[in-house]
């Protein structure tokens, strides 16, 4: 399970928004996107599942489960890459049937089925990181930010 420390700042329509400092870890998260970064810094807003009704100016700790985070980081990089090859070997298959000596029903089928696999991911990220189990989720208040 990640942790990370941050700031309430707004609770809008959206959720519950937490100011956190941008890790190392963000750079390969799959899910970077549902963040803002403010003014281009290490400083982000990130949209949390709030349980426990922390209120604007709240110092918390956030928490993600890792395992849904994986197994939805394997399916969005691995099963494009998966039709990829799948698309090489029936382009392959199909050149092979027909007597081609030409590489291009492999490329194209290849190529065309690794486009086709990042629409079908960009569709499910979308509804996966409308999910609360693979968003972070304030796990108690540390205390309060004066001002």
């Amino acid at each position: 399970m990640a942790t990370e420390e941050g700031v309430v700042v707004r609770i809008d329509a959206a959720g519950t928004w937490v100011k956190t400092i941008r890790s190392e870890v963000c750079d390969g998260c799959s899910s970077k996107g549902a963040c803002h970064t403010l003014g281009g810094g290490k400083q982000v807003e990130v949209a949390v599942v709030n349980p426990i009704e922390a209120r604007v100016g709240d110092r918390v700790i956030l928490k993600l489960e890792t395992s849904p985070f994986l197994k939805a980081t394997f399916l969005i990089y691995m099963f494009p890459i998966l039709l990829l090859v799948a698309g090489a070997a029936v382009g392959e298959w199909i050149s092979r049937s027909f007597g081609l000596d030409s590489p291009l029903p492999t490329a194209l089928l290849a190529f065309g089925s690794l486009a086709a696999g990042l629409w079908i991911m960009k569709i499910i990220a979308r509804r996966l990181a409308a999910k609360d189990e693979y968003r972070a989720r304030i796990a108690r208040v540390i205390g309060r930010v004066d001002g």
